[in-house]
């Protein structure tokens, strides 16, 4: 067969309108037989084999093209496939529906054709309309008929690969309803659907917002008291003229940060538009517009107060200020003070009891190697923002223990750990990954399994990992308190299990009766002072106490303890996928996000609800990842703002607390239908998120873009984690390999 050699049927698309090549019959009709179109070849088809399927036609026009007519599309447009190049011969449709194939043959080849996909790709093939570059940046932004926005990159070694393809109605849309919901306009724009009655009843059309002209817009010119919310001097916006009206497109997030439709003012001429040309802002702040009517002959010149539009247009302020490093004391109405307060109570009797024994009894002296709460267990306090650099052994412990202590700071100014490092399997059979993480050391690595099992490497991934068994479930959470001895896992099961890290021994159990439903995610919070776990559409804070006595008669007996201190729901009572919250410095703030596509910030100091992000996503977020830096690194305390989410087939998005505001859309990693894990670096400096293509990505914060795609994986990457001691990124599988990954 000749079908190997032919020319890829996708280059020779067409989609033409019947007008062009039929002759319409309409008016001459029967009760019996209408003729529906009359088509005309230049060339004789009377020996051609014709074919038909459930809905769609066949036949060849001119001779070398294919025409598909479809009899359920209401523009009757025709499909012309191009791809012969002596005249059709023959034609034939396949037995399938799903795929529609379709077969067709002539003296030089023999082709098979997916109908399915020619329609695809014929309907994204729209004429491009504008261009744009931002040297900034330096992408290269395309805009089409269709209202898609495509950029492009043009940094050195990406070879023009595309950042982002955005759907421009689909922005204003989200844009209107973020309005709405914040109380500026009454009801979104009626721009987005038209009612057509030639479709007939109940049936509506989308209409597309063409992309007439791309043009920079400078909002540094423009007071930030003007701006709101929207950082002006690090924003890249341009100006995104359509038929309907003028929009701010932000080029970091992805969206749309100001509106200006046509039809809203009554003082101007021209509702919609079939040209336009934009002057960016100068000295004066204002920007000119030159529209072309799109029926008539109408021109005009607008005149633009950029500030005013977008002062009038921006979210209003929260009205207090939100941050994860704690500004102020801890409230005496706060369930974060009731829960500190009644354990110094606790402490105080407990060591008057235990001086009271001493003095009544006298008994000899006897040194033991380890002796409860003498501080040597305990680890050093952490100071927030300067890196632990210069800790000196006590002489206690084994001597593994001392040597890790004396670790360098981490580099700030490290390469990206892009080399492949040892790779192992987490298990004998293919069980996926659920979660990793490091601890706060960097020495060891947590991972929970799928298989009800959580395993403990050593962070270079040699020798044999601790085992710790006792789930029902898959393993779905994994915490390392901030001392790194006890380990937390939570599992699908509804039990949270807290172990002893060094002897992999259970030392807190907390079954499925204390919860509604199972828990979704679980960690140490407040420098190990509670647990804080979700469970339905509510998060609990548990104060607890584990005793580490061993009594050989009653071993069995449980001693250790929790106690709820409060639970706070969602609005609107969804339930939880995700929730964050620091624990290596003191942080009132608590990260949530539900199923309903929000994130919403918890104020424990005031034991409420403090801010909800409408749509932060197109679909539920399935994580929330703080920049927590670690004790080897030295930020800002800024920086602690930021954090990260992420949603299926929706990127990863860069937040910050303070503004509310999504700063940074990031896409490039495919994750169209599985929940893939992400990261974020003990410097700040990067993002790493896994994918479905057996990559992990690697982003830097000041670009959209990945800058490192870390190929060897053999199947979905799941999760990704980076060591807070060293320039090290593990990652994992959907089939149960650990990989690991070093700085050059």
């Amino acid at each position: 067969m000749a079908g190997g050699s032919a020319p890829g049927p996708a280059s020779g698309l067409k989609m033409e309108n019947p007008q062009d090549i039929f002759s319409s019959n309409g008016g001459c009709l029967s009760d019996i037989v209408i003729e529906k179109y009359l088509v005309e070849s230049e060339e004789s088809v009377s020996h051609v084999q014709l074919a038909c399927s459930m809905q769609d036609c066949a036949f060849p026009l001119d001779g070398t093209e294919l025409c598909i007519w479809n009899a359920k599309d209401p523009s009757h447009q025709l499909l012309i496939l191009r791809g012969h190049h002596q005249p059709v011969t023959a034609i034939a449709f396949g037995n399938k529906v799903n795929p529609l194939l379709m077969c067709s043959a002539s003296l030089d080849y023999v082709i098979m054709w997916n109908l399915d996909e020619c329609r695809e790709k014929v309907l994204q093939a729209y004429p491009l309309l504008s261009v744009f570059i931002d040297a900034e940046s330096r992408q290269l932004v395309t805009g089409c008929a269709d209202g898609q926005l495509w950029i492009f990159s043009l940094m050195d070694g990406h070879h023009y690969r595309r950042v982002a393809r955005v759907d421009l109605r689909k922005k204003t849309e989200t844009f209107s309803t973020r309005r709405v919901r914040s109380g500026l306009c009454s009801q979104p724009e009626e721009s987005q659907l038209l009612s057509t009655s030639a479709l007939g009843k109940g049936e509506q059309v989308e209409v597309t917002f063409p992309v007439l002209r791309l043009a920079p817009c400078d909002l540094s010119l423009i007071p930030n008291s003007a701006c709101g919310c929207l950082s002006s001097e690090n924003t890249q916006c341009v100006w995104i003229g359509s038929s309907v009206g003028l929009f701010v497109f932000n080029l970091a997030n992805l969206e749309v940060e100001a509106a200006l439709y046509y039809k809203d003012f009554q003082s101007l001429s021209i509702p919609l538009a079939g040209s336009c040309a934009l002057r960016n802002c100068t000295a004066d702040r204002k920007a000119l517009c030159l529209l072309a009517s799109l029926f008539g002959g109408k021109i005009a010149v607008l005149e633009i107060n950029l500030a005013a539009l977008v002062r009038t247009q921006q979210c209003p302020s929260m009205g207090q200020s939100l941050s994860v490093p704690a500004s102020s004391c801890v409230l005496p109405t706060s369930p974060l003070y009731l829960g500190i307060a009644k354990e110094k109570s606790t402490k105080a009797a407990s060591e008057q009891r235990c001086a009271a024994r001493n003095v009544m009894k006298d008994q000899r002296l006897v040194f033991h190697s380890k002796v409860r709460s003498s501080g040597y267990a305990s680890a050093p306090r952490v100071t927030m923002f300067s890196p632990k650099t210069n800790i000196k052994s006590e002489g206690k412990g084994p001597s593994r223990h001392r040597s890790s202590c004396a670790r360098e700071a981490y580099p700030m100014e490290c390469a990206v750990p892009t080399k492949p490092g040892p790779q192992v399997a987490a298990a004998p059979t293919c069980t996926r990954v659920c979660c990793i993480q490091y601890s706060g050391d960097g020495q060891w690595l947590a991972c929970g399994l799928a298989n009800h099992l959580s395993l403990v490497f050593d962070a270079s991934l040699t020798g044999t990992p601790a085992v710790f068994s006792g789930h029902d479930g898959a393993v779905n959470a994994v915490c390392w308190s901030q001392d790194r001895r006890w380990l937390l896992s939570a599992a699908r099961d509804g039990t949270l299990r807290v172990w002893s890290a060094r002897g992999a021994e259970l030392a807190l159990l907390l079954g499925k009766d204390m919860f509604s439903k199972p828990i979704q995610s679980a960690q140490f919070y407040y420098i190990d002072a509670f647990i804080l776990l979700s469970s339905g559409p509510e998060f609990q804070l548990l104060k607890y106490h584990i005793d580490t006595c061993k009594d050989e008669i009653k071993r069995y007996k449980q001693k250790s303890k929790s106690k709820l201190i409060c639970r706070l729901s969602t609005t609107g009572a969804v339930d939880m996928t995700s929730l964050s919250a620091v624990n290596d410095f003191y942080s009132h703030i608590v990260l949530t996000a539900g199923r309903n596509r929000t994130v919403e910030v918890f104020d424990l100091n005031a034991g409420c609800s403090a801010a909800v992000i409408a749509e932060a996503h197109s679909r539920p977020v399935h994580q929330i990842c703080q920049n927590k830096g670690s004790s080897f690194t030295t930020q800002q305390p800024q920086a602690y703002n930021l954090f990260l989410t992420t949603a299926i087939d929706d990127g990863m998005r860069l937040w910050d607390l303070r503004t509310l505001r999504c700063e940074r859309h990031f896409e490039g990693h495919p994750t169209r239908g599985y929940p893939c894990g992400i990261a974020f670096s003990p410097c700040g400096r990067f993002a790493a998120c896994g994918a479905e293509d057996r990559h992990a990505y690697v982003y830097e914060m000041g670009s959209s873009t990945f800058s490192h795609r870390l190929a060897g994986h053999t199947d979905t990457v799941t999760g990704v984690a980076f060591n807070p001691s060293a320039p090290q990124l593990a990652t994992a599988t959907l089939d149960g390999k650990l990989q690991l990954f070093l700085a050059e």
